[in-house]
Order: structure tokens, then sequence, then C-alpha cells
């Protein structure tokens, strides 16, 4: 347990309670309209527009927030991870990895995720698209200037996000939970309801996402290396499968209206629009998995 005085047990959940009831009104009002009206958009110009709003506002809103919650709370940052390592399941799989043989399964997993992108983005090309988790096609840059913003969110959510959701309201959340597990999983269930835009899969996923980085922190004791982490995922979403599968790094933001992405066709989409009881084809910026 991580006692601390009633007082700030108080004030820390009244904190706590203001951030998350705002986190959520955000999430479901104000990126939910957002979003939809952002796929919407055929220029360019404002896709590009909105993409830098979201990045000054995820900079501030998370970042510059969860650094200034950090230097309040970050003595119970420290302690809650310490305690966390100190459990017995969480030991355990911190000695497996710190053993040759734990360190080499780890090289393997690597190579063999960098192989299995290799492959996914060659099945990709003759599919003529991906399958992506959640409702998140229209946010697949379109050209060369769009992957500049792809890469720049992508760089931001891993610092600012993980700055808030693995350090700084974990440290404030053990404040009144005066325990780290709950802490840490009510963090993650923040960062995936963030995600509401991406509709029930999408929310879901991130959660996933969110525990896995989560584990990864606790297990390895470096912000850094989730931080990393974090951006080489949302840069793989973001930049590597609109350049590698769609070759978008080679459209130019002269062309001020670049057509949305495919994506992989599925059984609905590739029946055959003559039979009677065809469905008609999906929009181009919705899909029926997320990422």
């Amino acid at each position: 347990m991580l006692d601390a005085d009633p007082w700030m047990r108080v004030l820390a959940a009244l904190v706590a309670a203001g951030m998350l009831a705002a986190f959520l009104v955000r999430a479901i009002r104000k990126d939910r309209r957002e979003f939809s009206r952002f796929r919407r958009y055929r220029s360019t110009v404002r896709r590009q527009r909105m993409m830098r709003r979201w990045l000054i506002e995820s900079a501030v809103t998370f970042g510059a927030i969860g650094a200034l919650l950090l230097i309040v709370v970050h003595p119970f940052a420290g302690a809650m991870l310490e305690q966390t390592q100190q459990l017995a399941p969480v030991a355990a799989v911190r000695d497996f990895t710190g053993s040759g043989l734990g360190i080499g399964m780890i090289i393997g997993a690597l190579v063999g995720l960098t192989l299995l992108t290799i492959v996914g983005v060659r099945g990709a090309r003759r599919e003529g698209g991906v399958l992506v988790v959640g409702n998140i096609a229209a946010l697949l840059p379109r050209n060369r200037p769009e992957l500049g913003w792809g890469a720049a969110l992508s760089r931001n959510a891993g610092v600012s996000e993980e700055l808030l959701f693995r350090l700084a309201l974990p440290a404030l959340l053990v404040i009144v939970t005066g325990e780290p597990i709950s802490a840490f999983l009510l963090a993650a269930l923040v960062f995936g309801l963030l995600h509401a835009y991406q509709g029930p899969v999408g929310v879901i996923a991130t959660t996933l996402v969110g525990l896995v980085f989560t584990a990864i922190y606790v297990v390895t004791g470096s912000i850094v290396v989730v931080m990393v982490l974090h951006a080489l995922f949302d840069l793989r979403t973001l930049v590597i499968i609109p350049a590698a599968v769609y070759r978008v790094d080679r459209i130019p933001g002269t062309i001020r209206f670049p057509k949305p992405l495919p994506l992989a066709p599925t059984r609905e989409r590739a029946q055959p629009a003559s039979e009677p009881d065809a469905a008609p084809s999906a929009s181009t910026e919705t899909s029926t998995d997320t990422s």
C-alpha cells in the first residue's frame, strides 16, 4: 500500500475526477465531431490544417498537463513502479527477460515482427489495400506533406501520451487507490476511452495496447523504452503503411485533392454488384477492423 495524507487523497481524488470528466467529454463530443468533419475533407490543405491543430492540442493537453502533473506527483510515480516490480509475477518476468534465454527470445520476436511486417506489406499490395482496426482509414496520409504530419503526430503521441498515461495519471490515481495495479489499469482504460472516435472496436484495441505498454513499462522500468515503442507503433500506421503499401510518398503536395486510400477488399466488397442481394460497397473511409 502507498499511504498518503487524508487531505492529499481527497485533493487527488478531486483533481483526478475533474481530469477524467474533462477527457471523456472531450473524447465523446469534441474529438468525435472533429473526426467526423475530417473524414469528409477532400482538400489536403484542410486535412493538413486539422492535423496541425491536433498536434498542438495533443502536445498541450497530454504533454504539458502530464509534465506539470508529474512535477507534483513524481515521488509517488517512483514508489508505485518499485512496489509493482516487487510483486512475485512481475519479478519473475523481470528475471526471465534479463536472462540470456529471455534476451534471445526478445530479439527473435523483434526479428519475427520485422519479417511479418515485410510479408504483410507485400500481401497488402497484392490485395489492393490494408485492413485497419477501428474507424481510422481517413487518418492515413494521402501525399508527402501529410506523411510529415503523420510522423509528427506519431512522435508526439509516443512522448506526450506515455508521459501522461503511464507516469503522471497512474501516480495521481495511486494516491487515491493506495495500490498501483488499479491505478495502472484505470489509466489504461482512460487511454482507450479517449479513442472513442474510432468506434467500439477501436476503444477495445487501444485499451489493450495501453495495457501492453503498461506491462512493458513495469517490466523494463523505463518510460523511454515505452515512448519509443509507442512512437514506432503509430509510425507504422501513419507513415510506413501509407508509404510502403500505397506509395503516397510519391504524391506531391501540389495535388490538392488526393484520393482516399482504398482498404483491402472484404467479401462484401468483392461481391459482384449485379447480384440482387449484393450490399452497397463500403466507403473507403470506414472499416470493419481497427488499428
